[in-house]
């Protein structure tokens, strides 16, 4: 029982340090991402800024994705399924 209750929590506090590390993920797109955009501005008529958005926001789309477990592919449900039919085969 104690070994249950000591994995419990520390998948629990592996959980709250990934979404700790997305929200300063976050945090820093949405500090750096404004200032790249200033710095374009300011210096060429060239839209490169854009390049580091978008290639940064997915990144952050990734890691929010792992962060709050949302999988549309490989989700819980096809995890489960995939185990029932692996549970029934026999070649197994």
């Amino acid at each position: 029982m104690e070994n249950t209750s000591e994995y419990r929590y520390k998948r629990a506090k592996e959980k709250v340090a990934e979404i700790k590390g997305f929200y300063g993920n976050l945090l820093a797109y949405c500090l750096v991402i404004p200032f790249l955009i200033w710095i374009n501005y300011q210096t060429t008529s060239f839209l490169w800024a854009f390049f580091p958005a978008f290639g940064w926001g997915l990144g952050l789309l990734g890691h929010a994705a792992n962060a709050f477990d949302y999988n549309p592919i490989f989700g819980k449900d096809w995890e489960r399924r995939k185990l029932e039919e692996f549970m029934k085969d026999d070649k197994l």
